[in-house]
């Protein structure tokens, strides 16, 4: 993860769903939290929610989305997403594109 990469925030415990967007503004360092183990972390800051969220369920039926490495390793922090699966990812939350900076 690099700095003003874009990440999905998805809500893992209660709702299953992808709600919003946030991008990263420090790419990783060790985990001052962790007494053991090779744990990082990186900060990330909000950019923006979705216009609908994007329940597990809708992920799992879609025809791009059902690849998402989510829909098999749903209790990893960090997972790639393609460009295609984040626009459709978009689309079918009802939000636009952010513009490129």
């Amino acid at each position: 993860m690099r700095r003003n990469d874009l990440v999905l925030f998805y809500h893992s415990v209660s709702e299953k769903q992808v709600v919003g967007v946030a991008h990263v503004v420090r790419e990783a360092y060790p985990d001052p939290t962790a007494s053991e183990g090779d744990w990082a972390c990186v900060d990330l800051a909000p950019s923006f929610s979705l216009e609908q969220p994007v329940p597990l369920a809708v992920m799992k039926a879609d025809p791009v989305l059902q690849h998402l490495p989510l829909i098999r390793q749903s209790r990893l922090s960090v997972l790639p997403v393609s460009k295609e699966q984040f626009a459709r990812l978009l689309e079918v939350a009802q939000t636009p594109q952010p513009k490129a900076s």
